[in-house]
C-alpha cells in the first residue's frame, strides 16, 4: 500500500493527480465489494479540483474583423469555412475538391478524429467562395495548405486559432436555434458532453436567448 501512497504523490501535474486519485478510489470501492480489508484508506483520498477556465470562443465580432484582414480568395475560403463548418484544422487541411458538394450544400469529411465519416452543411457564403477558390478545378486540396500553414496564415492574420473558431461555430449554431443534435452530428461528437464543454462558459447567455424566442 506505500507503493500506492508513493504513486499518488509523485506528480506535479494537478490533472495527473486527479486521475490517479479517482482511479485509486475506483479500486477501493472494488476492494471494499470483495472483501479485502488492506485498502481501507481510500475514502480518505483526495481528489484534486481543477478550475475549469473559460476558453476563447470566436463570436460574430471576430468572424467580422477576420473577413477584414482577408486579402485572398484563399484567406475568405478559410475563414467562411471556419465561421460556417466548425472543421477542425486539420479536415480543413485534408478538405479536397470531391468533397464539396455545391447542390447539397455540404462538404464531406471521409477521415474523421473518432473515425467516422460525416457531412457538414456550408453556409451560402462559404458556397460563394469556394466556388471561386475551387474554379475548373475537378481535383486536389480546396486550400493547398498544411494543417501548421493554416495555424501560421491565422496568426499572421491576427484572427483566433481555428479550435476557437469551432467553438465559436457551436456556439452560433445553437444561438441560431439550431438543435444539439444536428450540431454534434455536423461537429462529429457522439455525445453532448462536447457541446456542454464548448458552449458552458456562455451557457446563461443561451438560456435566456431561447426563452427569449419561446416568448415570442
Amino acid at each position: 500500500m506505500s507503493d500506492i501512497k508513493k504513486w499518488l504523490t509523485t506528480t506535479n501535474s494537478k490533472e495527473v493527480c486527479r486521475k490517479r486519485a479517482q482511479a485509486a478510489r475506483a479500486f477501493g470501492v472494488w476492494c471494499e465489494k470483495v472483501g479485502l480489508e488492506e485498502f481501507g484508506f481510500w475514502k480518505q483520498i483526495p481528489v484534486q479540483k481543477i478550475e475549469i477556465k473559460p476558453q476563447r470562443t470566436v463570436v460574430e465580432a471576430d468572424y467580422k474583423n477576420a473577413l477584414s484582414k482577408c486579402s485572398t480568395t484563399r484567406d475568405l475560403t478559410l475563414v467562411e469555412m471556419l465561421w460556417s463548418t466548425g472543421m477542425r484544422r486539420e479536415e480543413i487541411a485534408r478538405a479536397s475538391v470531391e468533397h464539396v458538394d455545391f447542390v447539397g450544400g455540404f462538404i464531406l469529411v471521409p477521415t474523421t478524429k473518432n473515425g467516422r465519416p460525416r457531412v457538414v452543411p456550408i453556409s451560402p457564403k462559404a458556397r460563394r467562395a469556394l466556388r471561386k477558390l475551387i474554379g475548373r478545378r475537378e481535383t486536389g486540396l480546396i486550400l493547398n495548405m498544411t494543417g501548421n500553414a493554416i495555424r501560421l496564415r491565422l496568426n499572421k492574420m491576427g484572427v483566433p486559432s481555428a479550435h476557437a473558431w469551432r467553438r465559436g461555430w457551436a456556439v452560433q449554431a445553437l444561438r441560431s436555434g439550431v438543435s444539439e443534435t444536428s450540431v454534434r452530428a455536423a461537429a462529429g461528437w457522439s455525445s453532448g458532453a462536447m457541446v456542454a464543454r464548448y458552449t458552458r462558459a456562455l451557457s446563461g447567455e443561451l438560456a435566456v436567448e431561447e426563452f427569449q424566442r419561446s416568448w415570442g
